[in-house]
């Protein structure tokens, strides 16, 4: 067992080493906290203590000893984490409020999703994830010295939750932000297929995180509106602020998704534009060399009596009539506004 008194979670406990987990008992009213072992939980509990267990689920069997030393009663809910697709909702029980939070991570820039199921009680608040997570890795170094300035009931560590997740929105919005900025830019130039395929992953990729943060929305006004026991009310309306910030999130996703929409759609009628203008000229080209083709088809058949064969002027005549008929062209196209 950890120290108790001033100790404070590092980094590499709350990663969960080999025990796959970590556990701290927190007491509100005096502002303590300290480090326990799973076993011990149920009797701080018992005690009047909050207990927050963090069980790292990649631990395999370690992490369901430990939730069976814990006695949470958690078998469900851990098999709902181990095999359903992160999607973030809100399911009410009797004894507990379930929470799947969903976070976002750019790999490579390449999106990828995060699942945390938070289950929140009168006494106990139970983190499950799979590896490491961008959002909780923020809340466990940020916690405490919240928690010793701030904190007044368990709906703090829920906010926590949320504050980090939606920094985690934040951030990855930011990325996306930078990288539609990026793309307007390079749309602007030489153009190559690489870049059309960079803008499609991009705009599904801002599509994606659109779809991620629409039911963290619908959570959140659950949570602000709703009365629980689980829920304090005087932690509501600052849940109800973050509403705010989720529909800010979402309104830029929008936003980013028309910019590069309008990028792409104006890239496309430069090189609409461009085009047109090379087949003006191709045009002028033709209409010239449309006359001149007729008259050497004319001169190129095969009769006999074509009187100006034997005329002496005619090869200067027939050139001549060449000049007259592209000078003409010329000037009418240009008088018409056609070159």
């Amino acid at each position: 067992m950890r120290g108790v008194g001033d100790w404070a979670p590092s980094e590499k406990s709350w990663s969960g080493g080999e025990a796959g987990y970590t556990c701290v008992e927190l007491d509100f009213a005096t502002k303590k906290h300290r480090a326990i072992g799973a076993a011990e939980a149920q009797a701080a509990m018992d005690g009047g203590k909050f207990i927050w267990l963090d069980v790292d689920l990649a631990a395999g069997e370690v992490a369901r000893k430990v939730l069976e030393l814990a006695k949470l009663g958690t078998a469900e809910i851990v098999e709902d984490a181990l095999s359903r697709e992160p999607a973030t909702q809100l399911a009410r029980h009797e004894d507990f409020l379930h929470l799947v939070l969903t976070g976002c991570r750019l790999e490579a820039s390449r999106f990828a999703l995060e699942r945390v199921d938070a289950v929140l009680g009168e006494r106990f608040l139970i983190t499950l994830h799979k590896g490491s997570t961008v959002f909780l890795s923020t809340l466990r170094r940020t916690w405490l010295d919240d928690f010793v300035r701030f904190a007044q009931s368990p709906s703090f560590l829920l906010y926590e939750l949320w504050d980090c997740l939606l920094d985690n929105y934040l951030a990855v919005q930011k990325v996306l932000e930078e990288r539609v900025e990026k793309t307007q830019a390079q749309l602007t130039g030489e153009v190559d297929d690489r870049l059309f395929k960079e803008a499609t992953e991009l705009g599904a990729e801002l599509l994606h995180l659109r779809k991620v943060v629409l039911p963290a929305r619908a959570v959140l006004t659950d949570l602000s509106t709703r009365k629980s026991r689980f829920v304090s009310e005087a932690t509501q309306p600052y849940l109800s602020n973050m509403v705010g910030v989720v529909e800010r999130v979402l309104q830029d996703v929008l936003t980013d998704r028309d910019i590069l929409a309008g990028s792409l759609s104006n890239y496309m009628s430069l090189v609409a534009h461009r085009t047109n203008r090379v087949m003006s000229k191709l045009t002028v080209v033709s209409i010239i060399f449309l006359p001149l083709t007729f008259l050497c088809g004319v001169y190129g058949m095969n009769f006999e009596v074509l009187p100006e064969l034997r005329w002496q002027y005619g090869y200067g005549g027939f050139w001549g009539l060449v000049l007259a008929i592209v000078l003409g062209l010329l000037w009418f196209m240009r008088k018409n506004r056609l070159l």
